[in-house]
């Protein structure tokens, strides 16, 4: 039995803050959307992979989301880490580097990680 992976879901406390993140920041756009009652989740993807990533609106959610101690986290690779990481910076959302393991992170308007890897 194999199984393909389609989607990870990040709850999100404001769709009009992280979709411009996640557009900026990754070069992932709007697929499709779900209105429900209470809800919204949005798709979001890009031509170089198939694997979606799920943002959910949970309209009566007033609070920050309490990610523990975050240590789950998705992991974007480009071949062009090095622009990449110049972006990020300006953009003022890297918020871990390890340069002993040429990685580094940046943090969504959440304050979701996400890993940032160089094409091996």
């Amino acid at each position: 039995m194999r199984f393909q992976m389609v989607h990870n879901n990040l709850n999100v406390a404001c769709l009009a803050k992280s979709l411009p993140f996640y557009k900026e920041a990754l070069g992932l756009e709007e697929v499709r959307r779900i209105e429900g009652e209470g809800f919204t989740i949005v798709y979001l993807s890009n031509p170089e992979s198939s694997h979606q990533l799920e943002l959910t609106e949970l309209k009566g959610h007033p609070q920050p989301y309490d990610l523990g101690e975050n240590e789950f986290h998705l992991a974007f690779c480009t071949d062009e880490f090095e622009a990449a990481l110049e972006k990020h910076r300006q953009m003022g959302c890297v918020c871990f580097e390890n340069p002993d393991m040429g990685i580094y992170f940046i943090s969504d308007p959440d304050g979701y990680w996400l890993e940032i890897v160089p094409a091996r």
